[in-house]
């Protein structure tokens, strides 16, 4: 399929909205449709986008003009921060989800992209992900229904399973799978062609939760960021994750930082996936777990490091 700007439909009543290139902040949606029901799979990073996305469902969807259900895949706000404009939508997401979402509000990424021409390299870093994003005016609409582990709902007479992963890339990542249709909606649990980014971890559940997908009948993939993909990118990613398991144990056993880990390992056969400055994250996450400290990286200190990691040594 290709990899464009706007709705695409994947199968009978089921609708991906794609941001290439994927990067930081442009994110996908999904859209699922049966009769007069309808459940969106995601908001975008700001209002603008998501008024964009939404007109764009309505006029090529009529029964789009009314969403029943939202789900938010995970916490981070390119997945959420457009849930005020969802009206009275049922907004449903994970438990542990609900408890992140708040952790970094709208308005401190809107006083971050302020203050960040100030900020040296860091703050110019900051602004290349997020520059382009208006976060003014957002106002973080919460799930009005959580669960754990599994759920499933009906848009129509059409089956979904919630199934919830994480914490991998955060605490409470999940997935939304078609069985029908042979079709799933991964959130950010597959970045296609792009680093993945560990913010909560353990790599190993995010490996778990590759190997879960490999077992479901699933034909067709809507990535949280890339182009509609197979299951072919999910054993990428976990091929990814298990050289990144391989080279962190060595590095770190021989005691580099996760910096210098990532400059030494840059050049490997994934070197062209965007955003690599996100490798010192990763390794960080791995040393995190070699050493018995499962606690999710310092947001402030992941930036600082691959601000440095994006700039040449």
């Amino acid at each position: 399929m290709s990899y464009e700007r706007g709705l695409q439909e994947v199968g009978d009543g089921l609708y991906a909205y794609l941001q290439p290139d994927g990067g930081w902040g442009w994110s996908n949606a999904g859209l699922i449709v049966d009769g007069d029901s309808t459940l969106l799979v995601d908001t975008l990073f700001d209002l603008a986008l998501t008024e964009e996305m939404l007109c764009e469902m309505r006029a090529a969807v009529p029964a789009a003009a009314r969403v029943d259900t939202l789900v938010n895949t995970h916490a981070n706000g390119d997945h959420c921060f457009g849930n005020q404009l969802m009206g009275d939508a049922r907004i449903i997401a994970s438990e542990r989800t609900k408890e992140e979402m708040g952790e970094l509000p709208a308005a401190a990424m809107a006083s971050l992209v302020e203050q960040a021409p100030n900020m040296g390299a860091l703050g110019e870093f900051f602004l290349d992900c997020f520059g382009a994003f208006d976060f003014r005016g957002i106002e973080l609409v919460l799930p009005r229904q959580t669960f754990s582990g599994e759920l499933t709902l009906h848009v129509g007479s059409l089956e979904l399973r919630l199934l919830e992963v994480g914490p991998a890339h955060t605490r409470g990542d999940t997935l939304v799978h078609v069985p029908a249709q042979g079709t799933l909606y991964s959130g950010d649990i597959l970045f296609a062609g792009r680093h993945p980014i560990v913010w909560a971890g353990p790599v190993s559940n995010w490996i778990a939760a590759c190997e879960r997908i490999l077992t479901l009948d699933v034909e067709v993939i809507v990535p949280g960021h890339g182009p509609i993909s197979t299951p072919d990118a999910v054993r990428e990613l976990k091929a990814y994750f298990e050289y990144l398991y391989e080279q962190a144990r060595d590095l770190h056993d021989r005691g580099l930082s996760a910096l210098a880990a990532a400059r030494a390992i840059a050049r490997n056969r994934w070197a062209d996936w965007g955003e690599p400055e996100r490798l010192v994250v990763n390794i960080a996450n791995i040393y995190g777990e070699l050493d018995g400290d499962q606690q999710p990286v310092n947001p402030l200190w992941a930036f600082e490091q691959m601000a440095q990691l994006a700039t040449p040594a």
